[in-house]
């Protein structure tokens, strides 16, 4: 949805960084109500333990789903509220200025990622650059000049349908048969009859069968298309979230967990172990990807159901977990997966925005959502009992 929502919001001059991160938010929220929607939900439906206690495709959704109406539905209001002014998410600089502007960053960093060790690739990087000065120079001229009239560059939505049509339409219909094909597989696996498989292996499969059909010759040119700063990103949060398990701060979480809840009351702990569980996840995702998070928590999770003394049912905190991660990982920029991929892709399109720019929009946003949703589990799980 970046490199679409980028284009749309460039013809109707309008600045792409506001929307993005507003797309951002949508996609962390949403990909919390079904088990393969986000990373830490695969995380938590991969674990035998849950899956032996009924947590299955459906049943996921549907504890989920209402939970996720409610949250889109507040996080909504707030964004109404704050862009009450559509002028505020103009473009505040001409158009045309801008594009040069984003057309230099594209063009310096597809120069600076060309390796200076062959006379080939110096000649590449010097043509490049070259182009780089040709564009500043024109910027210059633009700002001491003045401004087109801006109607001059305003271009309409039928005419990017003209410029950027659909190219394959074979391969569009391919993807969408795969699709369905996984998304079959994912509900299958709801059936105890049928359940062969993990959803992992679901996705994997379908990964296999679109590389297949789609005949594609030139793998070079697919593997090159992949995030791979952002893989090592995860790789070394991975890293460090073993080296924090085995330093024992796992286990002295849970123990510390634990006592709170056993000083408690038998029938307030269910609600104190859902808002516990719900909150850390949620404000340590804000500021440490969610996805070592939740490898972090599940197994706190498995651990309070296992205390027969605490007499805590294990669905409830398994959907504060998946509430928490997903939701705690709209407060900040590197929170989660969808927030890091979405600001690579907007810097490769020559838009930046910092750490403190999404944080002011998505910070208040998971103080809302996780408000709402503490309400929400304590209705249905502690004064409801859907569990």
């Amino acid at each position: 949805m970046a490199p679409i929502t980028i284009r749309l919001c460039e013809v109707m001059d309008m600045n792409p960084v506001p929307v993005l991160m507003a797309i951002t938010v949508h996609a962390n929220i949403g990909g919390t109500m079904t088990p393969v929607g986000d990373p830490p939900n695969i995380i938590i439906t991969s674990n035998q333990y849950i899956l032996k206690h009924g947590v299955t495709f459906l049943t996921f959704t549907a504890h989920m789903m209402v939970g996720v109406i409610i949250v889109v539905i507040a996080t909504n209001i707030h964004l109404r509220l704050k862009y009450k002014n559509i002028n505020n998410l103009r473009m505040h600089e001409p158009k045309e200025l801008k594009e040069l502007r984003r057309n230099i960053k594209v063009w310096e960093r597809a120069a600076g990622k060309i390796p200076p060790y062959s006379k080939d690739a110096n000649i590449v990087r010097e043509t490049l650059m070259k182009k780089v000065r040709l564009l500043r120079h024109e910027l210059k001229k633009k700002m001491t000049k003045g401004s087109v009239p801006e109607d001059l560059y305003r271009s309409t939505l039928e005419e990017l349908q003209k410029e950027h049509p659909i190219k394959n339409k074979g391969l569009l219909i391919k993807c969408g048969v795969v699709c369905a094909f996984i998304i079959s597989l994912f509900f299958l696996e709801s059936i105890p009859e049928l359940r062969r498989m993990s959803s992992g292996w679901a996705a994997l499969l379908g990964v296999m069968l679109l590389l297949i059909i789609s005949d594609k010759n030139d793998m070079d040119a697919v593997l090159s298309r992949i995030e791979w700063p952002t893989l090592l990103f995860f790789a070394a949060m991975f890293t460090l979230m073993e080296a924090v398990e085995r330093m024992g701060l796992i286990d002295w979480i849970g123990h510390a967990t634990e006592s709170i809840i056993q000083s408690v009351s038998e029938d307030l702990r269910l609600a104190v172990a859902i808002i516990i569980i719900l909150w850390i996840s949620a404000l340590t995702s804000a500021f440490v990807d969610s996805i070592p998070v939740t490898a972090m928590m599940v197994k706190i999770v498995v651990a309070l159901s296992e205390k027969s003394t605490l007499g805590l049912p294990l669905q409830p905190l398994v959907w504060a977990l998946a509430f928490g991660p997903c939701l705690g990982g709209n407060g900040t920029l590197v929170g989660a997966s969808a927030n890091v991929i979405c600001a690579g892709i907007a810097e490769q399109h020559g838009y930046r925005f910092s750490f403190m720019d999404y944080f002011k929009l998505g910070f208040p946003i998971m103080l809302v959502s996780v408000i709402v949703t503490t309400g929400y589990l304590i209705m249905a799980h502690v004064v409801f009992a859907w569990h």
